[in-house]
């Protein structure tokens, strides 16, 4: 019996390089030759299912960690690129468009780093800039790169895990309190003294120019001033792991190093926060309440829902989930996603989505099962939340955080309860942005598919003038 899933055997190459695992090595450790395996890596040979059980058990990994590959946000992502009218005479179809994505996703994102970087000198040159100006003209490249190095990693990263861990042991030894139990530590291994003070609008750390004072915004949340600090810990007790981990991905010289350093850093804290085990299990007991999870961890919404999406380990993964922040003006500041679900990279994403329609209700959660174009299903909860506005008259951010998984692991969450899961007329059918949806008969489109010449019939007019198209 052979499995057909075609991103099999690029998630068993990308596996096995992440953990410096020669073919040769694990070929014979499952009874195959290096060649049939490397067959098996390129999508060359179908993989069957006595053999992907003993490939997972090598990894020490469940087999649909596996068969659950995560190309998803890669293809989306071409078939964003490829909707452009850059490529409007080329006859290429979408399955040609997965097969790029799940046979070979490093060669994809080098078509997505060059797709980027031809969008970014096209806005430069509409804008009247030089080329060598338009670095500073568009800074989406950076972010970008970054949102492909966390999908490409799962975002997991297992030596910032056991780095957070041996700190954590050691900050629980120091105090009961996790808040002066960092303080203690950062104080007796590195010299810094931690205090919150008052600071300059808009800046919630500083670090004196000894190197010997940190000082936190009193303004903000606490546990907002705690994770800045343990962000700040990271930087210090896990730079050799960011440095390790920065040294083997291939991140442009440019803004995304220190992009990248900064997002490792919020992982560690994160991680140090809410260490695995622990959260891992409150996850479960808790079933994914965000709430109750926050009041545990003392950690806030956004904090918990990223955590969420880190629960990677072999052997002891949580649900796999997608999350897309967004602001009000529906710029999508983070994306990430095992669920499957695409999340545009260029555009904003379907407004028909709960991550927009919760910023309706503040502070509340909003649940949806949506379905893409392509029939798969998705449970999704989105809630909306403000930033900053600590003082008086002082403006806020709002954002919208939206988490979901597919439709089978719903159960999981406590936010199923009540919901009839087998009931079809709950589906809301969603997108992943109007320039590549298919569907044509939308009263919420902003504007025709990339790809689609637009007949209106002038004895006809909808209520929206791309709400009903030809």
């Amino acid at each position: 019996m052979a499995h057909a899933a075609p991103q099999i055997g690029g998630k068993i190459r990308r596996v096995r390089r992440q953990r410096h695992i020669a073919q040769a090595e694990l070929a014979q450790s499952v009874g195959i030759s290096a060649s049939y395996l490397n067959l098996i890596e390129h999508n060359r040979r179908n993989i069957t299912v006595p053999l992907l059980f003993k490939i997972a058990g090598y990894f020490g990994m469940e087999p649909g960690e596996l068969a659950d590959g995560d190309e998803t946000q890669v293809v989306g992502d071409l078939m964003e690129a490829f909707g452009d009218d850059l490529f409007a005479d080329i006859d290429l179809t979408n399955q040609e468009i997965r097969d790029l994505g799940h046979s070979n996703p490093t060669a994809a994102r080098a078509v997505l780093r060059l797709f980027d970087r031809y969008r970014q000198l096209s806005k430069a040159r509409h804008a009247g800039l030089q080329a060598e100006e338009s670095e500073g003209a568009d800074y989406h490249l950076a972010t970008d790169t970054i949102s492909d190095f966390l999908q490409e990693n799962s975002n997991y990263f297992p030596a910032l895990e056991q780095a957070a861990d041996r700190v954590r042991a050691d900050v629980d030894a120091a105090s009961d309190s996790l808040e002066q139990g960092l303080r203690t530590y950062l104080l007796n291994v590195f010299g810094v003294d931690w205090r919150n003070t008052s600071l300059p609008h808009g800046i919630a750390r500083s670090l004196s120019g000894d190197a010997r004072l940190l000082e936190v915004a009193d303004v903000l949340p606490r546990e907002s001033a705690v994770f800045t600090v343990a962000q700040f810990l990271g930087q210090l007790a896990a730079k050799s792991e960011m440095d390790a981990i920065i040294a083997g991905a291939s991140l442009p010289e440019s803004d995304a190093l220190p992009l990248a350093r900064n997002v490792l850093a919020a992982y560690f804290a994160a991680a140090l926060i809410m260490p695995y085990e622990s959260f891992h299990k409150a996850c479960t007991e808790y079933r994914y309440d965000i709430d109750r999870l926050g009041h545990r961890f003392s950690a806030s919404f956004e904090q918990v829902c990223h955590r969420m999406t880190t629960l990677q380990r072999p052997g002891l993964s949580g649900v796999p989930m997608h999350l897309v922040r967004t602001d009000i003006a529906g710029n999508i500041s983070k994306r990430f996603t095992l669920s499957g679900i695409h999340i545009p990279r260029h555009a904003g994403a379907c407004p028909r989505w709960n991550v927009y329609s919760a910023f309706l209700q503040p502070g509340r959660i909003n649940v949806q099962v949506s379905q893409m174009p392509d029939g798969e299903t998705f449970f999704c909860i989105a809630r909306s939340f403000d930033k900053g506005g600590y003082r008086h008259l002082a403006h806020r951010r709002h954002f919208s955080i939206g988490l979901g998984c597919r439709i089978e692991h719903a159960g999981k969450l406590i936010y199923s309860d009540g919901i009839d899961l087998e009931n079809t007329s709950q589906i809301v059918p969603i997108g992943v942005s109007c320039h590549i949806c298919p569907r044509l008969k939308c009263e919420h489109r902003a504007h025709p598919p990339a790809n689609h010449r637009l007949k209106l019939d002038e004895s006809v007019r909808a209520e929206s003038l791309y709400g009903k198209i030809n």
